[in-house]
């Protein structure tokens, strides 16, 4: 028997290798319909990109498993609508499309080996992979809808998992002055003295102290990465990286090999928000990517914090921002900010820079643009294909996008393809 197009015992075997991290192996032929779920989400972790609605919509009504046959039979956008709809999804007169523009990007990606080699490196490093369905999934990220994460690539010990649900997010600055590094050392150290978990995104700055700070305190903490969990990222944190997969955890969406990207950076921000109780800035300037990670925290109604600095500081102005435009709570010590969870806040939909169209740092560009730029190289010219699979758009969503980036001077089409500008 096979399971999309690949022996059946070699589906148990690959999955059984990442499931022995949570006591849930799988290694004989009757565990055949787990391995199966836990196999197409694991290639669905690959095939859509981070926050895919369409992907999300349609794993909700088919399950991971179905709905990964029917992109491997070629299944059109409108026949997929009506198998959905029989779900119980409302049959809108957009569904057919908006399926069919998912079909044009996810096939370029259809990659059985590409599944294969993410699964057997991740039983290399002792990597995991989690489902809803496990304990320890993190409850948070459910609210996200359908822009939850389809599965989580995840390395360390199983209780900083479980401990996500009274954790507190810290994050600001990568360019930190000596203040936001003090403020964010006292702030981890505090809220891991009062029970928290600290969770962030081991950037540079105030991400990297908070996670030092709490490993310092013998206290949990975990790490959301924009790229696969066997590629740490920066790779000056190398070291703390491997120090919270060895004592908390790193977690990802992205498969391993995969690589960061500026629009993967903005959709890790959504996890940080949505595992954590409370989220706090520390420091932040004024279109900093803190902002977005905020802009999620107040959107699924998270308790929101900023710490006040220098008023003549420009890394705090967005601290200051969100405090006066954006009903932030102002807190000083990690008292106050412990408070934050026992807040019942409304939920806020926020017109925070990166929280919509357009993308935090990088100007008014679309998703997709992002997306393409990111696609690109200065060296090597890349054809419209090939940059479609890279960001995981459809071709004529490619078309467009380097259109505009070529008007705005940032991009040129050679003759073997498209590159970015010097």
């Amino acid at each position: 028997m096979t399971l999309f197009g690949l022996e059946e015992s070699t589906v148990v075997e690959l999955t059984g290798r990442v499931r022995a991290s949570i006591g849930t192996a799988s290694t004989n032929a009757a565990d055949a319909a787990s391995a199966a779920d836990l196999f197409a989400r694991a290639a669905w972790t690959g095939i859509a990109e981070p926050g895919d609605a369409a992907a999300g919509l349609l794993l909700q009504g088919l399950g991971a498993g179905p709905a990964l046959t029917a992109v491997l039979d070629v299944w059109s956008g409108t026949r997929l609508a009506h198998a959905v709809a029989a779900t119980g999804v409302p049959l809108t007169d957009d569904l057919p499309a908006l399926l069919e523009q998912g079909l044009q990007r996810w096939r370029p990606r259809l990659s059985s080996a590409e599944v294969i080699r993410s699964l057997q490196q991740a039983a290399r490093i002792s990597a995991g992979l989690l489902v809803p369905t496990d304990p320890c999934w993190p409850a948070g990220v459910d609210d996200l809808g359908l822009h939850a994460p389809i599965a989580l690539w995840w390395r360390g010990v199983p209780t900083a998992l479980s401990a996500l649900s009274n954790s507190i997010a810290l994050v600001g600055a990568r360019a930190a002055t000596g203040y936001g590094e003090h403020v964010a050392m006292e702030a981890s150290a505090g809220l891991v003295d009062r029970g928290f978990l600290i969770v962030s995104g081991a950037a540079y700055g105030i991400d990297g102290m908070a996670h030092r700070a709490a490993l310092a305190s013998s206290g949990l903490t975990v790490a959301f990465l924009a790229g696969g969990v066997d590629r740490y990222y920066p790779s000056g944190h190398d070291a703390l990286l491997s120090r919270i997969a060895t004592v908390g955890a790193i977690v990802s969406e992205l498969p391993c090999g995969a690589a960061p990207t500026k629009w993967r950076f903005l959709q890790r921000n959504r996890l940080i928000a949505a595992s954590s109780a409370a989220t706090v800035v520390l420091e932040a300037g004024w279109r900093s990517g803190s902002l977005n990670t905020a802009g999620h925290a107040a959107a699924l109604g998270r308790p929101l914090g900023a710490v006040p600095g220098p008023v003549t500081s420009p890394t705090s102005a967005g601290c200051h921002r969100l405090i006066r435009e954006y009903a932030a709570m102002c807190v000083t010590t990690a008292e106050e900010m412990a408070e934050l969870v026992g807040e019942r806040m409304l939920s806020l939909t926020l017109d925070l820079p990166g929280t919509d169209g357009e993308t935090a740092g990088f100007g008014a560009r679309t998703s997709d643009q992002v997306r393409v730029f990111d696609a690109l190289s200065t060296r090597a010219a890349r054809t419209v294909p090939d940059i479609a699979r890279r960001a995981g758009l459809s071709v004529g969503a490619v078309q467009g996008s380097l259109g505009a980036l070529d008007l705005e001077g940032v991009v040129r089409e050679k003759e073997t393809g498209w590159v970015r500008q010097r």
